[in-house]
């Protein structure tokens, strides 16, 4: 049993105020094989405060000393990196092939990406008489998720760092262990005391309490919608700044002109990557009514080919689900799939057959969805893929605005123009053209109840900046 029984506050490691402890459980076995400390309101009193001490020294440093700062711990974190990998696999389920080319990969890619927005960055511009100059916000209150830990620290802290901000990151209690991991790489890496600091515990304690810390001045929070409505109404009556990055029922809309093959192939496979375990993850595929026998022989094929099983095996495609309480709720919805009406057409209640133990969903589609089901309204969090036929090219958009969410979206056409055109008209904070991948340089963020604020490249960095206008800074012309 691992003992992760201390906090980083202020350059170091340090007991616990509180006495609490928790057991971390690996998905894949039901059994704890970590301990963690759950902290307390004093213990964020004790690292907020080091964190707004240390500000006013570090908001001054030069762009130079904050680039050296990020390449040193680019170069710790690559020197982790198999051992991030090994954590990330054992907290929360993912394939170690996954975890070392998806979920460390991330991390790595948005603090390189961050890295050379830097570099280069204008933080000054001058209108007319007036220099418009943008400041480090102040200090940050960092509360991440599980499904893809390093992915959202390093989202967070990344950008925060290259602005000039200090911080208290609250991981996620379920799978905390890549958090420490990462707190360990930032002392390695030299980052002064004060600047970065961590508390573990869970969102009625240590996040309510830095969503309500006066001392602190914006709130970055990675979760679900309803957990987001909490922050956001927590940090209310101080005011303070609120990003958001939250749910997502993401439509994924084939065209009548796409290569219905691969865009099928293509979008059941994403539905299923992570154990389903994505905000963006695309779960409503909308095809064509006269199709959708040939659209469901397609993707019940990709449902077979994907081995769900032990992470540490080379031939696993997807691991389990995270915990009991996911694995609950997703077979709670697949059972109301089958209530309601859908036609289940491959996985289904239970686990596969071959395992007796771990928290694994079958992947599972059900076709003849409509978007009125609990199925295609709901987050579900777990491989499960529905499926909505529609008769016209309106139809379809109209059931792909027809959410709550607009976090991510899916087109697919036979022509370029005619994707680029259905895009425009879908009400996401993101499209995904004809299988395009994402771009750690462009926005990251949703529409209405996804979320608001902007992550990646160098929207994520504004997100931590303050606009000061300072008038007459210029001297007039004579």
């Amino acid at each position: 049993m691992k003992q992760a029984l201390q906090f980083y506050v202020n350059g170091a490691w340090v007991d616990p105020i509180g006495r609490e402890t928790l057991d971390v459980i690996n998905p894949a076995t039901e059994e704890a094989y970590a301990r963690i400390a759950l902290g307390t309101q004093a213990d964020v009193d004790r690292a907020v405060a080091a964190a707004k001490q240390a500000f006013p020294a570090f908001s001054r440093t030069s762009r130079k000393e904050r680039v050296q700062l990020l390449e040193s711990v680019i170069a710790v974190y690559k020197k982790r990196y198999q051992e991030m990998a090994e954590a990330i696999s054992d907290e929360m389920g993912a394939p170690l092939a996954f975890s070392r080319d998806a979920q460390v990969a991330a991390g790595l890619g948005h603090l390189s990406q961050v890295l050379e927005v830097l570099k280069t960055y204008e933080f000054d511009e001058v209108i007319n008489n007036t220099l418009v100059t943008r400041e480090p916000v102040g200090v940050c209150g960092f509360i991440t998720p599980w499904n893809w830990p390093m992915n959202q620290i390093t989202c967070k802290v990344g950008p925060a760092l290259a602005a000039g901000c200090t911080m208290v990151l609250k991981p996620s209690e379920v799978a905390p262990m890549s958090g420490i991991l990462f707190t360990e790489i930032i002392h390695e890496a030299g980052v002064p005391a004060g600047i970065y600091n961590m508390v573990n515990g869970d969102g009625p304690t240590v996040g309510q309490a830095l969503s309500t810390h006066p001392d602190i001045d914006m709130v970055s929070f990675t979760g679900s919608t309803r957990a987001g409505i909490a922050v956001a109404k927590a940090a209310a009556d101080t005011v303070k700044r609120v990003s958001q990055e939250l749910g997502g029922k993401s439509p994924n809309i084939i065209l009548a002109d796409a290569d219905i093959h691969k865009a099928v192939t293509h979008g059941a496979r994403s539905c299923f990557s992570n154990s389903g375990q994505s905000c963006n993850a695309p779960t409503r595929m909308l095809v064509p009514a006269d199709r959708q026998e040939e659209v469901i022989a397609i993707a019940k094929k990709i449902a077979e080919q994907t081995v769900v099983g032990d992470p540490r095996s080379a031939t696993t495609t997807i691991g389990p689900v995270v915990s009991k309480l996911q694995y609950d709720k997703i077979q709670g919805l697949i059972e109301a799939g089958i209530a309601e009406g859908a036609r289940l057409v491959a996985g289904g209640p239970g686990r596969p057959e071959h395992l007796n133990r771990g928290y694994y969903i079958r992947p599972t589609i059900f076709a003849d969805v409509r978007n009125d089901m609990t199925i295609a309204r709901e987050e579900i969090f777990g491989p499960v893929l529905s499926i909505l036929p529609y008769k016209s090219e309106e139809e379809a958009i109209a059931v792909a605005n027809d959410t709550v969410y607009g976090l991510s979206s899916y087109v697919t056409a036979g022509t370029i123009e005619h994707a680029r055109d259905v895009a425009r008209r879908i009400r996401a904070g993101m499209v995904h053209i004809n299988g395009a991948p994402g771009d750690l340089a462009a926005a990251f963020g949703g529409y209405k109840q996804s979320g608001n604020g902007r992550e990646w490249g160098k929207f994520g960095l504004e997100d931590f900046l303050e606009v000061k206008s300072m008038f007459g800074y210029q001297a007039a012309s004579q």
